[in-house]
């Protein structure tokens, strides 16, 4: 177990999280790669080459996060309780697109991959939030131009954002916990390496073991609605 001083705690959630609150999933065997090509919806050479596709691709995505049925689920609510309640430094750090965990209350909370819900402009490099559709003729709230609007998500070949922040508060905290994620996407999946090697209280809550499972100190395998409250209202009873 962590020590009893009240560690820091950095927490990488991935789309187990969010698959129990009704979100498809994108490397599951029936996820969303399995029916649409990465490279014709997710990467830069595709926007610029097909743009409309691109928009109906992450059109349809927000459509579906914001259908009223998508709600966070007793797994975002109990790290946003954790955040709440602990007296050190909490760092949520999510893989996930979707804005679960802000609805759930968290707020310390860094989307290495985007949001869904923003909108950037290649032409100016602004970045708003986004609700509705986007197509070629939705204009730049800042600079007023047509045709440049993207959905602000980290497409591959492009860089995570927030890296210089993550690698700081990973060799800075005292427990990890890994939420819902495969382990084999980097560079989130070297993050818990990150963790051990400064010394970490390394700890994956999954539903099943990850690739990277034996790097973890400690494990609760079952879903993430179950397994994280568990763990949550252990660490919050166990405060000095």
């Amino acid at each position: 177990m962590p020590p009893r001083d009240a560690p820091r705690i950095v927490i990488l959630t991935g789309a187990g999280i969010s698959k129990e609150s009704g979100l498809h999933t994108f490397r599951d065997a029936d996820g969303i790669w399995a029916s649409v090509r990465l490279e014709d919806v997710a990467t830069p050479e595709a926007f610029v080459r097909d743009p409309e596709t691109v928009h109906g691709f992450y059109n349809a995505r927000r459509e579906g996060l914001l259908d009223p049925a998508i709600q966070p689920n007793a797994a975002h609510e109990a790290l946003a309780r954790l955040e709440q309640a602990w007296p050190t430094e909490v760092l949520l750090v999510t893989q996930n697109i979707d804005d679960l965990h802000e609805r759930a209350g968290s707020q310390r909370l860094l989307h290495m991959h985007g949001e869904l819900c923003k909108a950037r402009c290649t032409f100016c490099g602004a970045t708003h939030d986004w609700r509705e559709e986007m197509t070629l003729e939705s204009q730049c709230p800042a600079c007023g131009r047509r045709g440049g609007l993207r959905v602000d998500v980290v497409w591959f070949g492009e860089m995570p954002y927030h890296m210089d922040e993550i690698y700081q508060a990973l060799t800075d905290c005292d427990l990890f916990l890994s939420i819902g994620t495969s382990g084999n996407v980097y560079p989130a999946a070297g993050f818990v390496q990150e963790a051990r090697v400064a010394g970490a209280h390394c700890v994956e809550l999954n539903l099943e073991p990850s690739e990277g499972a034996s790097l973890f100190t400690e494990h609760h395998h079952g879903p993430a609605s179950d397994v994280v409250p568990r763990y949550i209202d252990r660490l919050l009873a166990e405060l000095p």
